[in-house]
């Protein structure tokens, strides 16, 4: 059992260095890094987080962010904003970007690569034959090294894919192990770019975004730190661009100058810089 004062230092090292508040989550903490420790041969928590202090190569951070961050996603979830971006947003991006073709898509909660890959489904879906003149390309971030390293790979059970329409399905997975998983094709693969990021450092982007999904990430943040994050995300949107957060969660548009169009959906006003 961790103590009060290692619980202390790990929610305060989360909270600095990923906004991720696990202020009330000892019992969470405790359960994820018990056994972890003890196959390491840890003897005691505070040796671990020592160690972790004077790591260099980074290992023992991942590690601890891979334990502490919850990955809980599926294909199709809250599909009515994948309905929305397809039947609204697309084709305002298809009129305003028709001289370059170029659509900036970020999701920053990328998790094991259903949402991004929906996302892909949905572009593919809208642009059908026109899709080779266009850079749909999707950039999908985590945290997590080890959620992407699964997205990457992009297999999953016949039971995830459950929800799927069966034409998409078929058109882009290909059965494996006798039809009990399936694989991601080639072809949607190349149309999404996976990166470890943290949301919590500077945005690295040359050119703004035209849509972003932060769907289920903040509920993890208190409210300054949303707040900061919404902040930045606003500054890098295209004029009118759109961001997606999770149904249940909200935005304190007191502080950030969103619109809101739809329940979890909002807009950066057109004509802002």
């Amino acid at each position: 059992m961790i103590t009060d004062d290692e619980f202390l230092r790990i929610s305060v090292y989360m909270k600095q260095n990923y906004g991720i508040d696990l202020s009330q989550k000892k019992v969470i903490i405790n359960g994820r890094l018990e056994n972890y420790l003890r196959k390491g041969g840890w003897n005691t928590c505070t040796d671990y987080l020592d160690a972790l202090k004077k790591d260099n190569t980074g290992q023992l951070e991942k590690i601890l962010v891979n334990l502490l961050t919850t990955n809980h996603t599926y294909f199709m979830r809250e599909f009515e904003h994948f309905d929305f971006f397809r039947k609204n947003v697309l084709p305002w991006l298809k009129a305003k970007e028709s001289a370059n073709r170029n659509l900036r898509i970020w999701c920053g909660a990328a998790s094991t690569g259903e949402e991004p890959y929906t996302i892909a489904m949905v572009l593919a879906d809208f642009f059908g034959l026109e899709r080779n003149h266009w850079d749909t390309k999707i950039l999908a971030t985590d945290i997590s090294t080890k959620v992407l390293k699964q997205a990457v790979a992009g297999v999953y059970s016949a039971e995830q894919l459950k929800n799927l329409p069966a034409n998409w399905k078929k058109h882009f997975f290909k059965p494996v192990a006798g039809g009990e998983q399936y694989i991601v094709t080639d072809e949607l693969k190349k149309e999404v770019l996976f990166r470890q990021f943290n949301l919590m450092h500077p945005f690295p982007f040359k050119r703004k975004m035209h849509t972003v999904f932060l769907r289920n990430v903040m509920i993890y943040f208190d409210e300054d730190t949303k707040r900061q994050l919404l902040r930045k995300v606003y500054d890098f949107l295209e004029p009118g661009g759109y961001l997606f957060v999770g149904t249940t969660e909200t935005i304190d548009r007191n502080n950030v100058p969103f619109q809101i169009v739809y329940p979890s959906i909002f807009r950066k006003k057109e004509g802002n810089d």
